[in-house]
Order: C-alpha cells, then sequence, then structure tokens
C-alpha cells in the first residue's frame, strides 16, 4: 500500500498534458479544456510539436523543454508513443503519471519503465481524476463536480460518468473522484490508505469489478474502515459475468465474506449505490437498530415496514409517555403506534409538532418521515417546517432522520431543501429503508470489527502427528485422505472422528448390520461388487459406547460367514450421534482464487451448490468470527433449528470451525476440506465423513490467506533478571481485559510519557485498536506470564510502519511496579529484530526529556537521540542494519 507519488498525483503543484491538442475532437484539447475550466490554480504545461500555443497557454515540443518537471503527467497521445514518452517523463523526474490508453500486450512495458524510474501510474485505461477542492478535472468528464466529503473509487470509466451524471442532478459532491482503469500500479488499497488521512474525505464509495490482491485490500480497508465508512458495490456476481468482466473466477460469497471481515458495507446494485451516495453524503452516526416511522398514509408506511422486515430490522417501541404526548396532539380517530399514520389530511403544523415531540424521545435510533403529496399538506412547505423543527430542536443535529417525499413533480423543492439542510431524502419508502439498513449493516460489521473474542482455544496445539501423517502421505503419493486416513489428524486439532468402518460396499452386509438391529449408512464406492473384491465403504453408527464392542464382533463374524472368499480392510467401530432430532450439516474448505481458503457452513443431506447454501468466511477465525458465521447461517436460512428440545449449541460449533480454521492455517497441504455429515444434536457435534484434499506446498504457506494468521512463530519464552520465566507473544483481540488489566498497573506518570497526554480511562474501541491489529502493518509483542485462567500482561511494545514499509514508529510501556528486571529492553530488542526482518529500514520514536529510562534505553541499543528542549521531545531513531541487529541479541 505504497503511499510513494500520491502527493504528486492528487495534489500535484504542476500538470503536463503529453499529446495537448487544439482540435476539438481530440483527447489532449478535452483534456487541456477540463484542466483550464476546473479552476486549478497551478501551472499547466501542453506538450506537443504541433501547436504552439494549446487552448491559449504555450505549448512546449517535448518533455525536455519543459520549464519545471511536472508533478503529475498526462498521456494523450497513441498507445505506441506511451513507452517512449514515459521514458522521457522517468529520466526528466516526474513523479506520477496518468495513462488514458493502452492496449495489453503493453501493460508488462509500461509498469517495468515506471518502476524503473520510481514512477507511479494511474491506470492505463483511466478515465482521470477530479479533485473539487482542488479545482482539478484532470479527466474527460465534461459534467463539472461539487466539493463534497465523499471520495469514489471506480474500476469502471462507464459507472464513473453514470456516477457522476447522477450526482451532478442531485448536487452532491466529492473529494475525490478517481478511475482506476486497469490499475497496474495504483490500486484501491493505495488510495484507501491515502483518502483514510484525507482531511476533505469523510467517507468512501468503491465500485470494483475485481481484487487484484487480497491481503492488501483486505489490510488497507479494515485501516481504513476504522476511521471512515466505506460502502462497496461489487459487480460480477456470476461465473459468467465474472468472464465477461475478464475477472479471476471467485465465489461472490467470498466478497461478502472480505467486505463483512474488514468493516466495510457491500451494496447489492446500481439502485442501492446511488442510495448509497444520498446515505453517506450526509450519514451521522447511528446509535441503535430501532427504527420509527411516520406517514400521511398507510400505503406508504406498510411499503416501508414491509421492506424493514424483509431485512430484518427493528420496529422502535413507543414508551407510554410517548404515546400520551403524541395523543395529545392528534385527532381521536388517528391510533398511536409505530408505524404513525397521520392520515392524508395532515397538515405540515402537524408534521413539525409530531416531530418535534418525538425529537424529545429517547424511544427509537432512527426517525423515517414519509409524505406523499396532498392536498393539505404541500411538500415544500412540509419539508420547511420539518427542517425548521430539527433546526430549532437542542437535539435536531444529533438525531438520526432520514425522509421520503414520494412522487416527482410536486416533490422537487422538497427532495432539494433536504438536501441542502444534510438531510437525507429518498423518492420511495422502500429506498429510505434500504438506506436505513445499509447504515445498520455498516454499524454491525463495524462493532463485529471491534467485538473482543473468547479466550483462544490453545495456541500452542502439539499437531506432529498430524503434520507427520500429511507428510508420510504426499511422501507416498496419496492426495486424499477419507475418514479413517484423517481421524489422528483431526484429533490433533481437537477434532473428534468417530472412526467407525466395517468393509463392503455390499447391500448384503447392510442387511445383515440391520438385523443386528443397528442403523447403517452406505458409502458406495463402486457399482460392481462381487464376493472376491476388496471390501471398503460401509458406516456403521452406534447408538451408544457400550455397544461398541458386542456390535463390532457380531458385525465382523456375520461379514466374514457373507464374505468367506473377501479380504476384509479391517473393522473400526464409532459411537453413534443419531438421535432423535439431530440434523446433518456440512462444513467444507474450498480454495478460490482470490481470497484463499475459504470456510464454508451450510446444511447437508441436499444438493451441494455453494453460492446457494452456504455462508462463508476467511480464516483465521476465533471464537466471535465463527459465532457470528453460525447466527448469519441461522438468520439466512442456510441452516435451521430443527429441534426444540435439543437445538444446535452455537458455542459448540463455533468451537468446531474456529478448530477446522486452525487444522487449515497451520497444514497448508490441505487444499480442500469436506465434512459430510456433520451431525448435530444439542451440543453434541459427530463427525461422521470426512475427506481431505492433499497438495505439497513450495510457497511461503501464508501467501496463500487474504488475512495474516496470528505469527505464532514469534512466540518466545524470556528468563528475566530475577530469574522469573515469562512468554513474549504477538498481542491477541482476546488479549483486551488483560490490556485493561495491566494499563491499571502504571502509573499516570509513565502513561503521560507514553501518550503525551493525561488519560483517565481507555474505552473499548481504544483498546480494541490497540488488541486487534493486522499483523502485516502492525506489530505489538506482549510480555504475558502465569497458567491458563491466571495470565497477565507485564509489558507492551508497539511498532506501526508507514505504507511504504519504510519507517516504523515503536513504543514500549512496562508495568510501573516491575521496572528493573530488563524487561523493556528485551522487548524493544525483539522488536529490533522483528522489524529489521520485516525489511523495515528504519525505527522511530518519540519520547519526553524527562523519560530518562527511556532515553538511557535507546542510546545503550544504539539509537540516534535528538534532545529538542524547546519542543519538549526528544526524538529517536535506528537504521535497522543487519550487523547491529545480531549484536543486540545479547543483554
Amino acid at each position: 500500500m505504497s503511499q510513494r507519488g500520491l502527493e504528486a498525483l492528487l495534489r500535484p503543484k504542476s500538470i503536463a498534458v503529453l499529446g495537448a491538442s487544439d482540435k476539438p475532437e481530440r483527447a489532449g484539447y478535452l483534456m487541456m479544456r477540463n484542466l483550464l475550466g476546473g479552476g486549478y490554480k497551478g501551472p499547466v504545461l501542453p506538450v506537443t510539436p504541433a501547436w504552439r500555443s494549446v487552448c491559449g497557454v504555450l505549448a512546449y515540443a517535448n518533455v525536455a523543454s519543459l520549464p519545471m518537471t511536472p508533478d503529475l503527467a498526462i498521456i494523450c497521445t497513441r498507445a505506441d508513443r506511451n513507452l517512449a514518452l514515459l521514458e522521457q517523463l522517468g529520466t526528466r523526474g516526474c513523479k506520477t503519471v496518468i495513462v488514458l490508453s493502452s492496449h495489453p500486450q503493453q501493460f508488462a512495458e509500461l509498469k517495468s519503465t515506471a518502476q524503473r524510474y520510481a514512477m507511479r501510474l494511474l491506470g492505463p485505461n483511466s478515465l482521470g481524476l477530479l479533485a473539487p477542492w482542488l479545482g482539478l478535472n484532470a479527466s474527460f468528464s465534461p459534467v463539472p463536480i461539487l466539493p463534497g466529503k465523499l471520495a469514489f473509487i471506480s474500476q469502471s470509466a462507464a459507472v464513473a460518468n453514470t456516477i457522476l451524471d447522477w450526482a451532478q442532478q442531485r448536487s452532491i459532491g466529492f473529494s475525490y473522484f478517481i478511475s482506476l482503469g486497469d490499475s497496474l500500479d495504483i490500486d484501491v488499497d493505495d488510495l484507501l490508505d491515502f483518502l483514510a488521512r484525507d482531511s476533505k474525505t469523510s467517507a468512501i464509495l468503491l465500485y470494483l469489478e475485481h481484487v487484484s490482491d487480497a491481503r492488501r485490500f483486505l489490510s488497507a480497508s479494515r485501516s481504513a474502515s476504522r476511521n471512515k465508512p466505506i460502502l462497496v458495490i461489487k459487480s460480477g456476481r456470476s461465473a459468467q459475468a465474472q468472464r465477461l468482466l475478464n475477472s479471476p473466477l471467485s465465489l461472490d460469497a467470498a466478497y461478502d465474506a472480505a467486505i463483512q471481515r474488514a468493516g466495510l458495507l457491500r451494496v447489492q446494485d446500481t439502485h442501492e449505490l446511488f442510495t448509497a451516495v444520498e446515505t453517506l453524503s450526509h450519514m451521522r452516526p447511528l446509535r441503535g437498530e430501532r427504527l420509527l416511522i411516520i406517514s400521511n398514509g398507510a400505503a406508504p408506511s406498510a411499503m416501508a415496514l414491509d421492506q424493514l422486515l424483509q431485512r430484518h430490522g427493528k420496529l422502535a417501541t413507543l414508551s407510554e409517555e410517548t404515546r400520551q404526548q403524541l395523543g395529545a396532539l392528534l385527532a381521536a380517530n388517528i391510533t398511536v403506534s409505530n408505524p404513525l399514520d397521520l392520515h392524508d389530511d395532515a397538515s405540515p403544523q402537524l408534521y413539525k409538532s409530531v416531530l418535534t415531540a418525538l425529537l424529545d424521545s429517547q424511544d427509537y435510533d432512527a426517525l423515517l418521515v414519509i409524505h406523499a403529496p396532498s392536498a393539505a399538506a404541500p411538500g415544500t412547505q412540509t419539508a420547511e417546517l420539518v427542517i425548521e423543527a430539527l433546526q430549532q430542536h437542542p437535539r435536531g443535529k444529533r438525531v438520526t432522520l432520514l425522509t421520503n417525499w414520494c412522487g416527482e413533480f410536486s416533490s422537487v423543492d422538497g427532495r432539494r431543501l433536504f438536501s441542502e439542510a444534510g438531510v437525507p431524502t429518498y423518492r420511495t419508502p422502500e429506498g429510505a429503508v434500504t438506506a436505513f439498513m445499509h447504515m445498520v449493516e455498516y454499524r454491525r460489521n463495524q462493532k463485529q470489527l471491534k467485538e473482543t473474542p473468547s479466550l483462544p482455544l490453545d495456541l500452542n496445539n502439539n499437531t506432529d502427528v498430524a503434520h507427520r501423517l500429511i507428510g508420510q502421505a504426499l511422501s507416498d503419493g496419496i492426495t486424499r485422505l477419507d475418514t479413517h486416513e484423517v481421524k489422528d489428524i483431526l484429533q490433533d486439532y481437537g477434532m473428534a472422528v468417530l472412526p467407525t468402518w466395517i468393509a463392503s460396499d455390499s447391500q448384503e452386509a447392510v442387511r445383515i448390520a440391520e438385523q443386528i438391529g443397528y442403523p447403517v449408512a452406505l458409502k458406495l464406492r463402486s457399482p460392481d461388487i462381487d464376493h472376491n473384491s476388496e471390501v471398503q465403504g460401509v458406516m456403521l453408527y452406534l447408538r451408544t459406547a457400550s455397544e461398541v464392542q458386542q456390535a463390532a464382533e457380531a458385525i465382523f463374524d456375520r461379514a466374514r460367514q457373507a464374505f468367506p472368499h473377501a479380504k476384509i480392510n479391517g473393522l473400526l467401530v464409532q459411537t453413534m450421534a443419531n438421535r432423535p432430532g439431530s440434523q446433518e450439516l456440512r462444513v467444507v474448505v474450498q480454495y478460490d482464487q482470490v481470497f484463499g481458503p475459504l470456510i464454508m457452513l451450510g446444511e447437508g443431506g441436499i444438493e451441494w451448490r455453494p453460492e446457494q447454501h452456504a455462508v462463508v468466511a476467511l480464516p483465521p477465525l476465533n471464537m466471535a468470527l465463527a459465532r457470528y458465521l453460525v447466527l448469519q447461517a441461522l438468520k439466512s436460512g442456510k441452516i435451521r433449528q430443527r429441534n426444540a428440545l435439543r437445538p444446535l449449541d452455537i458455542p459448540a460449533l463455533s468451537h468446531l470451525l474456529v478448530q477446522v480454521s486452525n487444522l487449515i492455517i497451520d497444514c497448508p497441504e490441505i487444499t480442500e476440506l469436506t465434512i459430510h455429515p456433520l451431525l448435530a444434536s444439542g451440543s453434541e457435534l459427530t463427525l461422521l465423513d470426512v475427506s481431505i484434499q492433499l497438495s505439497p506446498c513450495s510457497d511461503d504457506p501464508q501467501s496463500r490467506l487474504a488475512i495474516r494468521p496470528y505469527p505464532q512463530q514469534l512466540e518466545e519464552r524470556v528468563i528475566l533478571k530475577d530469574g522469573s520465566a515469562c512468554l513474549f507473544r504477538p498481542i491477541l483481540p482476546e488479549d483486551e481485559p488483560l490490556l485493561k488489566a495491566f494499563i491499571q498497573k502504571v502509573t499516570k506518570e509513565d502513561l503521560y510519557y507514553r501518550y503525551f497526554s493525561e488519560i483517565n480511562e481507555f474505552t473499548h474501541e481504544d483498546l480494541a485498536n490497540m488488541t486487534q491489529i493486522d499483523y502485516d502493518r502492525e506489530m505489538a509483542f506482549v510480555a504475558v506470564r502465569g497458567q491458563t485462567h491466571d495470565i497477565e500482561i507485564i509489558g507492551v511494545t508497539r511498532a506501526i510502519s508507514d505504507p511504504d514499509n519504510i519507517d516504523a514508529e515503536f513504543s514500549v510501556l512496562v508495568r510501573s511496579d516491575l521496572k528493573g528486571l530488563g524487561l523493556g529492553r528485551r522487548l524493544l530488542e525483539k522488536m529490533i529484530v522483528y522489524t529489521a526482518d520485516h525489511g523495515i529500514l528504519r525505527l522511530t520514536g518519540i519520547t519526553m526529556p524527562n523519560n530518562r529510562g527511556m532515553v538511557a534505553l535507546a542510546n545503550k541499543l544504539g539509537f540516534d537521540v535528538d534532545i529538542q528542549l524547546s519542543e519538549g521531545i526528544v526524538n529517536l531513531s535506528l537504521p535497522l542494519q543487519t550487523a547491529f541487529v545480531s549484536a543486540t541479541t545479547e543483554e
């Protein structure tokens, strides 16, 4: 997510247009006209040997003759001149280039040329970009746009033009409007990192056709979404549409899972995209999910209510106090309820009175005001009084209000007034409710992003047996393992497989087993079975453990009698989870071209189509994420509660999903896994049939994962000066309560040295940001001591790298009563080694002159210490060199 050159692209101080022209039909003319007409204040430098001036601006014959090196160059010529012009720009030292047109055969050379000169490329085949706050229109778009707080990034020029036209009609402004084109260099993740820090941008809208690098996209999205709402529309749901867009084939549910995991919100179609733009333009934080609906007609209210219930929304319940206040304002024939129908004779003043009364209430989290055209309540006048009520009430600026002024001709002015007042307004009741549910779903995703999971199951599984068995299978040329072969592998990861097999594919074996009185499931291997064949494949599901031995002996004897000449491949027996009320589930791990391994959950006993029957998650999973996956499956009907007496145990199933996740992360050789059927009866989960597909893994095993997992290999046992032992390990989301307890044992003075301000209390959100980190961009090591239920954090070191992975800013904090044990030094030494190994070039930090302990430690470890007494700070800087890193391993 490099930020190199993006300042020159998005805030250029000078712009050169290569291929500028005075012919109106040429691209170079359109670009010059838009740059000059947009109000851009910097120099615009046309480059063309054909004209002495373009659009009244002195032209230059070539790049070499330019009077200055431009920050940004826009190539508007024929594609066959791109490479030569790029060479000239690189030689001149230009930082960024927009390539408007190119063909795929040229892409590799374009990219390598730009990289050779450290130039950044937007495009090729980009519409360009607009930055209204700078008066910058470096695009082909003839449509001017207003300055605003919404940034738009699009992978489609056609969609970008459509949004521009729509926004102009509705006077919606943008901070940036960027068309990516083919994204040879600058991609979505780069721009998300930039826009997350941009003061003019309060929300971001993405139009995606594909994701080039899943890990970079998720890392940047997760980071940006903690600060600003991000909405996504992703086209290409079907495989056919993905082929049409020339995108990598990927399960659409995987995009859903990735977008949700990053704390973004996905909208489903173009209509919702327009609704989302309106919502983002005026979005206020939503404190809850309860909606109150007011209308001047039952029909619009019913349409809104249907849409709310269809999307699993919540209606607010009015308190008795609120009912009495409203009852005093309304006629006797009006029922006080939610939705509240004011009837078609409701006057503008009644709207204002009701709204004013409701602004005093805490019974709802959002308010939807609907107005249908009415002679008794003219749309424009009613809108004016609604806005007036908001402006006059103390809560008017804090309440979440949405409006739906139905109709076209009579409602245009009312909707315009709401837009000017910063109140979201929609043409239909359904559109307004859809917008509200966008806000609800975004809030849920953000809540999920910051939820503290329960303690990890076991970070130190002894999985030697699993790795040995997988390695042995691959060395023997075996790439598929079935239930009896994977039993020991799964048990290494805490999953108990019921290992019952009696050898036979014969219906006769089934008949024998049923005569004995035990239920049998036949797993057919071959359609043609004779009594001399090798027998394999019938599973016997025994009801209780006490029946196992008797059943094994009886069935084995009967099987040998029935097949006297057959080779029986042993007899393994399993207990039975086939109790009344059991339901069949299916857990599948499948590899996706874009996002790597996917964990899918659905029902068993059906023809399996993942795109229809499964909910999907990306590993790694913790208990909180697994729980969300199960709840999502139940809510969407992908799995159903079938037994009221023994309902599905959500924690138990979540536990199993985490175990599957751990297995997949730790064993990169597993490319597919299927557990089906998984019998669920209350908290009892029985793995009846499991298969695993294997393939050798020669690359970095973590590179296949879209989200970097917990780096367990960085754990280290450390002995302190007093002889006590502790564990240095990366921080976990589950550490939030431990971190809070740790901070409470740090003195105010030490906290002041660390945070440069007095902090009375850290909120859940603060602590979530500290513990739920992206291990690619940020690292925090905690020193922990104690056993199981008595663990405590006694020290923390943290480093956050810049997007270009050049500098990382570090910090160290040790519990105030444990100084003098060498803990701070050992933590910082570990961070130095880690950042150097991670490719970071320089470690920097800031402290105060009075923090003598930190200054002394920095001196001992070779930091450059720059004391700025006038500013009250000490700058610390350490070049990360291999020779030094080796030396730092000494005490």
